[in-house]
């Protein structure tokens, strides 16, 4: 079934950049943040049920993405704008705090705000990406190579332009394909661009129709991979930027959920920290939530996301 969602557009400006936001509904602000290589459209099923439920909801494509501003250096993306242009949507909305619900990189920007900002934040609600506490000693990069070694995504994109041509060696609409649709671990063989050794789905899924697919393409043959990549190439300043905050605890409400047949739940440890006592004395105001799917499990799964996305806010009333 081809998914229309009929919401408002509109560009905002913040932190010295335009940001395009979708919005839908009028209540108390929820901001859904989502990841890479993904747009606002990525959350269409929640804006839709959170609108509906009397949340005034806006979903903005990150900076590097989609219709808003891509600042070409890569200094630009540490998670101090990403946070930036965030603080500057809850001022033009008038909003002292608000809720926020972060997938992938934007869980990594919901944490980061929810660190930085807590009197912003009524309540938090994160998929896919937990909140890793900060070596005091090792670059985030070097910390991912030790562990996973040079084929993992993250060290292959850390190169200006290396990652864009081998995704250029394909079309947009198959690398959107490769993307949301992985089931293999996030390791490429050695002397194997990662695009490459990602597998392209013979058939789509239920959940993800040509026209979804369709939505990001032609986005990303407007915009490029360049900004979102740059998140990437960003990592080792922010782990730089974070010493200040070296040891800190997230204080807001927080509900996380991942899938459980998510490559990054079933590597690195993940499954075992998500579950254990350092993720609950990092963030003391947590609820795990394991629920079936992969890697993007609120366009998966979601009616149980939605759902549980729901059940949280209510239980964190924006008036208290």
């Amino acid at each position: 079934m081809d998914f229309m969602i009929e919401v408002n557009h509109q560009r905002i400006k913040t932190n010295g950049i335009w940001l395009h936001v979708a919005e839908k509904g009028t209540g108390p602000l929820v901001l859904l943040l989502h990841g890479f290589p993904e747009l606002w459209y990525s959350w269409r099923h929640q804006i839709e049920y959170l609108a509906e439920n009397g949340y005034h909801v806006v979903a903005p494509d990150l900076r590097g993405y989609g219709d808003s501003d891509a600042p070409l250096n890569p200094n630009s993306y540490t998670i101090f704008h990403i946070v930036g242009d965030l603080i500057g949507l809850l001022d033009h909305f008038g909003q002292q705090k608000a809720y926020v619900v972060g997938h992938d990189w934007g869980a990594v920007a919901g944490w980061n705000l929810s660190l930085f900002r807590p009197d912003r934040v009524i309540a938090l609600v994160n998929l896919s990406v937990p909140y890793f506490p900060r070596s005091p000693t090792t670059k985030t990069t070097e910390a991912i190579r030790q562990i996973f070694g040079e084929g993992c995504h993250v060290i292959q994109f850390q190169e200006p332009g290396r990652a864009e041509r081998a995704f250029a060696r394909y079309d947009y609409m198959t690398v959107m394909k490769k993307f949301l649709l992985i089931t293999n671990n996030m390791i490429a063989p050695p002397d194997m661009e990662f695009i490459d050794y990602l597998e392209t789905q013979s058939s789509l899924p239920a959940w993800l129709t040509e026209e979804d697919i369709q939505v990001f393409a032609e986005k990303f043959e407007e915009s490029g991979f360049t900004g979102p990549l740059n998140y990437y190439r960003a990592m080792d300043l922010t782990w730089e930027l974070l010493a200040p905050w070296q040891g800190s605890k997230i204080m807001v409400p927080v509900k996380f959920m991942i899938g459980d047949k998510d490559f990054g739940f079933k590597s690195g440890g993940t499954s075992e920290f998500v579950q254990g006592d350092e993720f609950r004395s990092l963030v003391p105001d947590l609820e795990v939530v394991i629920v079936g799917g992969h890697h993007f499990i609120q366009q998966e799964n979601p009616q149980e996301v939605s759902c549980q996305i729901l059940s949280f806010l209510r239980e964190h009333p924006a008036d208290q």
